[in-house]
């Protein structure tokens, strides 16, 4: 399974906003900016992710957008579901889709769901805030004259 484009920049949008939580509105044209993503997908996805509900915008000076909760309350999969609709990994598994010409026959799709409140548990397991966070520099590893490796314990201390 692999996220859309749209799905991937909302996430990377929604991480950039919530580096700014607490601060002040931003605008698609700031998001955009910060972000690298074209500014008409921003725009959209902007517009997309107000109507999911996790962001709360204002128009007018001082206008634009911010995170309508905590990033520790918005999870990846509130995202992803917010662009592309319900989490589903098979036709079948979406809730009132019957397109599949093998439902009838199908010894697998008892078993589909179980899979697919699993996917959707691992994405709901990941939030914003996790995501916005700066990723720890590796310890940098230091030769001793012996030729032995030596790591700082500072250095790997979280």
């Amino acid at each position: 399974m692999k996220l859309s484009s749209f799905a991937d920049y909302a996430v990377v949008l929604m991480s950039a906003a919530a580096r700014h939580c607490g601060g002040a509105r931003m605008n698609a044209t700031t998001l955009a900016a910060e972000t690298g993503i074209p500014l008409p997908t921003a725009q959209k996805l902007v517009s997309r992710l107000s109507a999911a509900g996790l962001f709360e915008s204002s128009r007018g000076t001082g206008g634009g957008v911010r995170l309508s909760r905590p990033p520790a309350a918005i999870t990846l999969a509130d995202v992803v579901e917010a662009v592309e609709g319900p989490i589903a990994m098979t036709a079948c598994s979406d809730h009132g889709a019957h397109d599949c010409n093998m439902e009838q026959d199908c010894r697998v799709r008892p078993h589909m769901s179980a899979a697919n409140h699993a996917v959707r548990a691992a994405l709901a397991s990941v939030t914003i805030a996790s995501l916005s966070r700066d990723v720890p520099a590796a310890p940098t590893p230091s030769f001793t004259g012996a030729g032995e490796i030596e790591t700082p314990a500072e250095q790997i201390a979280l």
